[in-house]
């Protein structure tokens, strides 16, 4: 009994609450008796768990509950995190705890931002200027601001699902989006494509969307690499990297020198998780039980997969901020990228100044709820992984966020989600 109830990780447990098992109607073949104990069942199907209707009326599927093994220590086993009828059964979808039984974390995935931290800092030792969003050359009466990146693990979700179209829009907005930050223009982007075997009609549809993320960028798609380096790849992959320059005089730099106690923070909407934090997710999808086919369980949307939710293009918000910024109405911008909130505020305050964040500012996309309760991730790891709804934070005056808020919003949203205060770090209210 011992040995099968560690391999849990593995296994689903469903746990008929009340019924002894001798008065329990014919279940699923799929299901057989893990031990003695009539209210364990191991279910043979990864991720999945078994309820009779009435004990899974007590336990809805808008909330995430810990399933601890019934007369024991009360160790956790695990969540349900979504039902679906199937027949006469309530089938509940089951997600295994992370390590030491806690919620699971980017570190658990193998992502690890303190140890990117301190790299980015020895760097900085060595190349005095590095570690804003951007790096910035100075070039007569202005700065060229350059920035790379690439989008991470959301490659292997390209790869699975066969969305490649929209994989360039990412690329493309993850530099641009940075350079941004300081009131750059975008002027041109550089991209790698990388691949084992050169896949033509693969890496057309990739390009495409590259061509289409400069389109919204308003800037050119100069030139870049494509790398054929056989048995370097799996077969039907490849690996992005992208490269924007652009361009800011010196005076109208906005660099966050200026931000002050009671001045105010905007929020401007994502259009999801962007490019950020897919190691995470596809640790949480794969011990969901869902596949990317699946829809997102009590979401009223019954077309949308799971992996198109994910593979949803990163907004590009270049076009909104300089707007705003040409009117001189902004102090300082953040992206929202690896970090999320909490890193990557701060990134652009004086010393000695933080911020308070209204968690209940903006409505949280469904996504973003769901990955919170499949992998029993806490509050603060989601703030420190991904942009929870928003992709860009803006600070400005009180006065300039009235003007800002009153503008009429298209496609992005602003929300006014905190205020800057004296100390430092990120809270929450």
């Amino acid at each position: 009994m011992a040995s099968s109830l560690m391999r849990v990780s593995q296994l689903a447990i469903a746990i008929a609450m009340a019924v002894p098992a001798t008065h329990l109607p014919t279940v699923s073949p799929k299901l057989h008796v893990a031990s003695s104990n009539p209210h364990i069942f191991h279910c043979r199907k990864i991720g999945t768990v078994f309820l009779r209707s009435a004990e899974c009326l007590s336990t809805p599927s808008s909330h995430a509950h810990r399933l601890p093994l019934p007369e024991s220590s009360g160790k956790d086993y695990g969540r349900i995190v979504g039902n679906s009828r199937r027949g006469s059964r309530l089938c509940s979808v089951f997600s295994p705890p992370g390590k030491d039984g806690a919620g699971l974390t980017y570190k658990d995935s193998g992502v690890d931002i303190d140890a990117g931290a301190e790299l980015v800092r020895r760097i900085a030792a060595m190349a005095p200027g590095v570690g804003g969003f951007g790096g910035l050359f100075p070039l007569g009466d202005s700065y060229l601001v350059a920035g790379t990146d690439g989008v991470g693990t959301k490659l292997k979700l390209a790869f699975e699902t066969g969305i490649h179209g929209t994989i360039g829009i990412d690329l493309v907005a993850m530099s641009v989006n940075d350079i941004v930050t300081s009131g750059a223009k975008p002027l041109f982007f550089l991209d790698y494509f990388a691949t084992s075997h050169l896949d033509v009609n693969l890496a057309e549809q990739v390009i495409k969307g590259i061509v289409e993320g400069c389109k919204q960028a308003n800037c050119v798609l100069l030139g870049g690499e494509t790398a054929e380096m056989p048995d370097f790849y799996a077969k039907g992959e490849y690996d992005l990297s992208g490269f924007a320059v652009g361009i800011v005089k010196k005076n109208d730099l906005v660099d966050g020198k200026s931000i002050a106690e009671g001045d105010v923070l905007l929020g401007l909407s994502s259009s999801g998780l962007h490019s950020n934090g897919f190691s995470l997710v596809r640790r949480v999808l794969s011990n969901s039980g869902l596949s990317l086919k699946d829809t997102l369980p009590g979401s009223d949307d019954n077309l949308t997969s799971i992996g198109e939710l994910l593979m949803a293009p990163t907004t590009i918000y270049v076009n909104q901020v300089l707007g705003l910024v040409d009117k001189c109405l902004v102090k300082g911008v953040a992206h929202i990228t690896g970090g999320g909130f909490t890193d990557n505020i701060p990134r652009i305050f004086p010393e000695g100044l933080g911020a308070v964040i209204h968690a209940n500012a903006w409505e949280v996309p469904p996504i973003f709820k769901w990955i919170k309760q499949a992998g029993g991730v806490t509050d603060a790891e989601m703030r420190r992984t991904f942009n929870m709804g928003i992709g860009m934070v803006l600070v400005v005056s009180p006065s300039a966020a009235e003007i800002i808020l009153g503008i009429e919003q298209e496609k992005v949203r602003a929300y006014e989600i905190g205020y800057v205060v004296r100390g430092g770090g990120i809270t929450y209210e």
